[in-house]
């Protein structure tokens, strides 16, 4: 605790008037109509155990008996999750992801971030893509405020960029006193505010969220759109996943459905959105 109190003391300050001014000079960023993102014919296909029976379920009884039998594992299927994708985002784009479960909006990003590797095409990206899912890493056992710190640090912000940002991620994230309490204690509206309000405190090239925005109240919900609107004017592109069709048509100036894995429609949100909500 002692180590904790002195970091903190070094990244937010009681006074914050008395902190130096910034002299890092402020990152250029492409400008608008700039690819940033750039999809080819892309295909992401993964290895799941296929449905198994009662006998072949994984358990230490039913794994020795298959040993007796001479037996061998549940067969391994594959999953083509995303089918030949193609498009191109450019700087100042905010690209809804929409689809019924299943349909790969999430491993489409996961894919466009670097963490799923291709089968097939590629993924280009102009700037390091940033994933905000509801999952973010941060640690349940620490509380708010170190998660703050080491949320920060974690996309390169310098201690002097945290003590300007600190107090802004609180009051944006709303958890008030309970910055100070475990992430445990937290609920999952409160995690996730905590977690949009972390990641979007910094400038990013490719910003991808995730059903991040799903839990919230109306006014964290108005206040996560502004907040989108200003990373786009600022940063570069953002793309969003949201089975909340008015967040996406509110946020988004792009909508691309997608349909067991492949791009069914493309274009201005309401035409989107309509062929959408009529299938």
């Amino acid at each position: 605790m002692a180590e904790l109190t002195e970091e903190l003391s070094q990244v937010a300050p009681e006074n914050p008037k008395t902190q130096s001014p910034k002299t890092t000079p402020k990152k250029q960023h492409p400008k608008a109509g700039t690819p940033t993102v750039i999809v080819d014919d892309l295909h992401i296909v993964y290895k799941v155990y296929g449905a198994a029976s009662d006998a072949e379920k994984g358990n230490a009884a039913n794994a020795l008996m298959r040993i007796l039998r001479r037996q061998g594992r549940p067969q391994m299927k594959e999953v083509h999750a995303v089918k030949g994708v193609s498009f191109v985002a450019y700087h100042g784009d905010a690209i809804g992801i929409i689809g019924r479960n299943g349909s790969g909006k999430s491993t489409l990003l996961r894919a466009i971030a670097g963490l799923l590797p291709p089968h097939k095409g590629a993924v280009y990206t102009n700037g390091q893509p940033s994933l905000l899912g509801v999952n973010a890493a941060l640690m349940k056992e620490l509380t708010g405020e170190r998660n703050i710190i080491l949320g920060c640090y974690a996309m390169g912000m310098t201690p002097s960029e945290v003590r300007e940002k600190y107090d802004e991620i609180v009051d944006f994230s709303g958890i008030g006193d309970f910055v100070q309490f475990p992430m445990s204690t937290y609920s999952s509206g409160m995690g996730a505010r905590l977690r949009f309000a972390i990641s979007s405190a910094k400038t990013h090239d490719v910003l991808l969220i995730d059903e991040a925005l799903a839990t919230g109240d109306r006014e964290f919900k108005r206040k996560s759109q502004q907040r989108i609107k200003q990373m786009r004017e600022a940063a570069g592109t953002v793309f969003l996943v949201a089975h909340n069709l008015d967040v996406i048509e509110e946020t988004c100036n792009r909508v691309i459905w997608l349909h067991k894995g492949k791009i069914r429609m493309e274009g201005d949100p309401q035409e989107v959105l309509e062929a959408y909500n009529k299938a």
